[in-house]
């Protein structure tokens, strides 16, 4: 009996790095039919790339820890991409006018803000599901930066966006020291203060958090308004790896959020989404892009595999989710 439940245990444990195992052996099959995949330049290639995935992830963490990891009822935000297109598209838009850019940045963070608060009271006040209501924002607010842009290109040449892809702090790159530094924020935030700690516990059980006082909606309400400051900052680095604003991007950057924070959650010794986890997640993600990049895979076999390894992944999520 003992050893059958240390065998069932065994399996689970190896399911739970299954995630991590497959994109592992995608890895290495990149490795060796990619030409100087495993360089430094590429490795800071690969780094530069996941910029923009890491922040959206950090916020997607933040509302799954406070909202839990349920895949289907539990905290979710996918209008974060659409709030960092947002926040880029007025920004380039109001700089191509001859605004500031401390100006322009001001009304982004408040559109920003006004989706955070949005997805808040959708959720937690009117009590609509989190998936079905950041998907409905999502759409609408990609709609508001078509209006905002007239869906098309604006370049971005203000040197403190060009600054984030293209100066260097002690040889590092200034857009890797100030993700650095927003993550590092963020996991101090989340991990290390008893905020932090009391949000965590109201996703973890929300029927315990309120026993013990706790104000769960109060931490979800939160945590969108933190997913959105990470859509707001997110936007600028947007802005500096394509030197502009494009329609369009918050596809593809959505699909890659959702991968990376649920494949993070596999570096778990819960498996469950933590915000170094969705970091890793995140750059393993931005490597697999680069790596079919320079095999030459096509874009749109590049997107089939990606939506494959986002149901593998969000299913094993589930599947762990209920054995625990």
């Amino acid at each position: 009996m003992q050893a059958d439940a240390q065998g069932r245990r065994f399996l689970l444990e190896l399911f739970g790095f299954l995630p991590v195992i497959i994109f592992a052996g995608v890895l290495v099959y990149i490795s060796f039919n990619a030409p100087n995949f495993v360089t430094l330049r590429n490795l800071e290639l690969i780094v530069m790339q996941s910029l923009p995935v890491v922040l959206v992830c950090a916020g997607l963490a933040a509302v799954v820890m406070a909202g839990g990891d349920d895949v289907v009822s539990g905290g979710i935000d996918l209008s974060i991409p659409a709030t960092a297109v947002l926040s880029a598209g007025i920004t380039a838009q109001m700089l191509s006018l001859g605004y500031p850019l401390l100006f322009c940045a001001a009304a982004a963070l408040a559109a920003s803000t006004v989706v955070g608060v949005l997805n808040a009271l959708l959720v937690t006040r009117i009590q609509m599901t989190p998936l079905l209501t950041t998907l409905a924002m999502f759409v609408a607010v990609v709609g508001a930066n078509n209006v905002v842009t007239a869906s098309r290109r604006i370049n971005v040449d203000h040197p403190w966006i060009i600054a984030l892809r293209a100066q260097d702090v002690g040889g590092v790159p200034l857009g890797i020291v100030v993700v650095a530094l927003v993550v590092a924020a963020a996991f101090f935030l989340l991990h290390q203060t008893r905020w932090g700690l009391n949000l965590q516990a109201a996703g973890g059980s929300r029927d315990a958090a309120e026993i013990s006082g706790l104000n769960v909606n109060r931490f979800i309400d939160q945590s969108f308004l933190l997913a959105a400051f990470t859509g707001f900052i997110c936007g600028f680095f947007i802005l500096a790896r394509g030197s502009g604003s494009s329609p369009g991007v918050q596809d593809n950057l959505m699909l890659e959020m959702v991968l990376a924070t649920f494949l993070g959650a596999a570096f778990s010794p819960r498996r469950v989404v933590t915000m170094w986890g969705a970091v890793l997640g995140a750059l393993l993600v931005a490597a697999i892009s680069i790596g079919f990049k320079s095999m030459g895979v096509n874009l749109f076999w590049t997107g089939l595999i990606k939506g494959s390894l986002i149901v593998l992944v969000v299913a094993f999520s589930a599947i762990s989710q209920r054995a625990r």
